[in-house]
């Protein structure tokens, strides 16, 4: 979890810089005639965001792909962008963790915040209370006592795009058909994407898999599967011998040939793990962040959910 202490440098570089945004108590402000402004934390935010808002403003994203969405350090730009913009939209306060230090500093702002995970119940994850007694604070920085990773479930990602939709309503009442439009026509493809999910493992008798790092339980909890994870707590934590052996016997016992790893981490664990039991190595992608050139390439949310679902279908059958 990002220290409070680390950004109070930062909190107070930025009070100057705020002085310019026109922030004031008053909850008067009007959206320009560029259109709404929208701020986001990383890319599953930015893509639900965009779909929402269309063609009446523009979306921004903070966060570039690679960038640890947890452990993020955001400089006075970014604060200042946070708080001159007319809707501020993030997933959670559990994944993006600098997030509440970021809002104290900009109470007096007019800007809309949304916590689009707010109404969605995490679960706990089973290792978190052994990683605290384990890790120091540095090491333990990052680990999450819950799974933060909603935006992977396509039902919760309606939910998240209904939330979305609330605070660009709040923020320009005026373009209210065409952002309810929007929003609609994006969550009927979320809803045609779960129907994809569903339909895919309805019959399979194999429903586990095993990944690096467990990103993925939503979507085990939402399809009847079992994700085996090598970590709950970090993405690049290393697992004990004792762990990393009791885990190469069950994928021998089990027959599980493939071990995924995710493409915003390093896959050293999974690649040991393949090398001791023979597997082949596949990518499911957490979805926290897509490059700019992969999005000129047509990839977003739907299409790396849709590959997704592609590898997971190599095992779960």
């Amino acid at each position: 979890m990002l220290n409070r202490l680390k950004l109070t440098g930062i909190l107070s570089a930025v009070a100057l810089v705020l002085v310019g945004c026109g922030t004031s108590g008053s909850n008067e402000s009007a959206v320009s005639e560029d259109g709404i402004k929208v701020v986001t934390t990383f890319y599953p935010m930015y893509d639900f965001a965009k779909n929402v808002v269309g063609d009446n403003g523009e979306v921004s994203v903070l966060l570039d792909a690679g960038q640890e969405s947890h452990g993020y350090e955001p400089t006075p730009q970014d604060i200042a962008a946070i708080a001159d913009a007319d809707v501020f939209v993030y997933s959670s306060d559990e994944m993006e963790t600098w997030v509440p230090s970021v809002l104290e500093s900009i109470e007096s702002s007019d800007v809309i915040v949304v916590e689009a995970a707010e109404n969605i119940a995490l679960f706990e994850l089973e290792e978190a209370a052994a990683a605290e007694e384990e890790h120091s604070d540095d090491e333990g920085e990052d680990a999450h006592s819950v799974d933060p990773h909603v935006w992977l479930d396509p039902v919760y990602a309606q939910e998240e795009v209904a939330a979305i939709l609330a605070g660009v309503l709040e923020a320009d009442e005026a373009n209210k058909e065409s952002y309810e439009a929007n929003a609609a026509a994006f969550n009927e493809k979320l809803a045609e994407l779960d129907v994809a999910y569903q339909t895919a493992f309805e019959t399979a008798e194999n429903r586990t898999f095993v990944v690096q790092h467990a990103a993925f339980g939503y979507i085990a909890r939402r399809y009847e599967l079992t994700e085996v994870a090598v970590s709950e707590v970090s993405s690049d934590a290393e697992p004990n011998p004792a762990k990393l052996a009791e885990l190469q016997q069950f994928m021998i016992d089990n027959q599980i040939t493939t071990v995924y790893y995710s493409d915003s981490a390093s896959s050293k664990t999974a690649q040991t793990l393949a090398e001791a039991t023979g597997a082949s190595l596949e990518v499911l992608s957490p979805l926290e962040g897509i490059t700019d050139e992969d999005q000129k390439a047509g990839k977003d949310y739907l299409s790396v959910m849709e590959e997704n679902l592609t590898a997971l279908k190599k095992v779960i059958q």
